[in-house]
């Protein structure tokens, strides 16, 4: 979060989440960076622990890949690719990069990668992907399906590692290697427009989808890497842009030529993928969350510092064994962005869940839209969603004391527009006021509960 907010070129972004203590010896932040390739599950507590050691380099090999190359190398752990060409071989040559960094003990995690020495031990090619069948004996390389200039892989000279994943973070990062800028600016256009360029962001190959406009995309990566990789010039273009500023919706006072435009661009584009329109999607369980505690004045908006564990549900916190989720005592932390709050792979956070939050205990390239009953009936009958509604009403009767001053508040809290005429209207009789009175904070909590379940309020428009 600190290196976004900087504008931490995603170059050395990648260069640190890879190869940070060899880089950078001594530096704190360089080290901890390194905790991304060590970020899935782990079993400290296994017998056996070669099993443990195997595992956890799959998961790093496959992670990488299909995050960072968009290749699914994973699929030729146990046999070459069925569909891409890449070998058996390919995966292990990967592998065998990060082999000397990951040393397990028996009941400690894997917290960072770190190299003993300058030494590495030899490494295999497992037969059918069993530990227990070492086959041929690889060599440390790049993916060859990505490294068309066939670049030699020569690891760096290091007093105190192998130098091989600094070889590997300067090549994924080399303009010369322009995927790995693809991929990444494929991911942001997805986050501003719920689908990416290309639909499969961690599957450039052949049973990937091909990009809707694979010119643009080209143009994006070149213009990414010329302005330095910076990530807030490439949001700023995007936002910017016309595309992204496009309504989702033919407005109620169009025009009749307007109107013949927008029906003729719903028989081209029904999809809208031709971009003819902005592509109206749900927010996130945790944008909503997000979204909902800002409505309310109530989000506390402190960057930086440890996870948070804010009370949970009793049927929730029931499950858990003891101590397994000690509650925050600083309530004012309770109210954090959603991004801090602790993360446990066995616990599925209400909010969260039924907004379709996937799976921690897998990488997840696009997250499912569902829409379901659990998620109307959470929003209404949480006791998340009626703290936060009374809490909004509380500040907008403490703010405003007639009806209609109440009411465009709420409006705009929420859905950053004030009410049209049939809305003010429908909201007044909705609290059963005139206009010119007022109404108290236990009359007003049901209408803010009723707009913050809107579909506009939960949707990007």
């Amino acid at each position: 979060i600190d290196a976004f907010n900087r504008d931490l070129p995603y170059d050395e972004f990648l260069r640190r989440q890879l190869a940070g203590d060899e880089l950078y010896p001594g530096d704190e932040s360089a080290l901890i960076a390194t905790h991304f390739c060590l970020s899935g599950p782990d079993m400290p507590d296994i017998n056996l622990q070669e099993e443990r050691r195997h595992t956890l380099l799959n998961d790093i090999t496959g992670t990488l890949g299909a995050s960072l190359l968009a290749l699914q190398i994973g699929c030729a752990e146990c046999h070459d690719h069925k569909y891409d060409p890449i070998s058996q071989a390919d995966f292990y040559r990967l592998r065998a990069i990060f082999e000397p960094a990951v040393q397990v003990t028996k009941n400690k995690s894997v917290s960072v990668l770190k190299e003993k020495n300058s030494d590495a031990e030899a490494a295999h090619l497992m037969l059918r992907g069993d530990f227990r069948r070492p086959g041929p004996v690889v060599q440390p390389d790049f993916p060859r399906i990505a490294n068309p200039g066939l670049d030699v892989f020569r690891a760096a000279e290091l007093k105190n590692s192998t130098g091989r994943r600094t070889a590997f973070a300067m090549w994924l990062t080399d303009p010369r290697n322009p995927l790995t800028a693809r991929v990444w600016v494929n991911r942001i256009w997805q986050h501003h427009f719920g689908t990416g360029l290309s639909d499969t962001p961690s599957d450039f190959g052949l049973m990937g989808m091909p990009p809707s406009h694979p010119e643009l995309l080209d143009w994006l990566t070149a213009w990414f890497i010329d302005h330095g990789w910076s990530l807030k010039e490439l949001n700023r273009l995007i936002v910017t842009s016309r595309t992204w500023q496009q309504r989702s919706h033919l407005p109620a006072g169009a025009d009749g030529e307007e109107r013949s435009q927008w029906e003729k661009a719903l028989v081209e584009d029904p999809q809208g993928r031709l971009l003819s329109r902005y592509p109206r999607h749900r927010l996130e369980g945790e944008a909503i969350r997000d979204s909902m505690l800002a409505a309310a004045g109530l989000l506390n908006p402190q960057a930086g510092g440890p996870g948070i564990r804010p009370p949970l549900p009793p049927e929730l916190h029931e499950t858990l064994l003891k101590n397994q989720w000690d509650v925050t005592e600083d309530v004012t932390q309770h109210d954090r962005r959603s991004i801090y709050l602790f993360a446990r792979r066995n616990l599925r956070y209400p909010l969260f869940d039924v907004f379709d939050r996937p799976s921690a205990n897998l990488t997840c390239p696009v997250r499912p839209e569902s829409t379901t009953a659990p998620q109307a009936l959470e929003l209404l009958n949480s006791s998340f969603s009626h703290r936060v509604s009374l809490a909004m009403a509380e500040q907008i009767t403490k703010d405003h004391a007639d009806a209609v001053s109440q009411i465009t508040d709420a409006f705009q809290r929420t859905l950053s527009r004030a009410p049209v005429d049939a809305e003010l209207e429908e909201s007044l009789n909705f609290l059963q006021v005139s206009a010119e009175a007022g109404v108290t904070a236990d009359q007003l909590q049901p209408f803010c509960l009723a707009l913050l379940n809107l579909s506009e309020f939960v949707e990007v428009e």
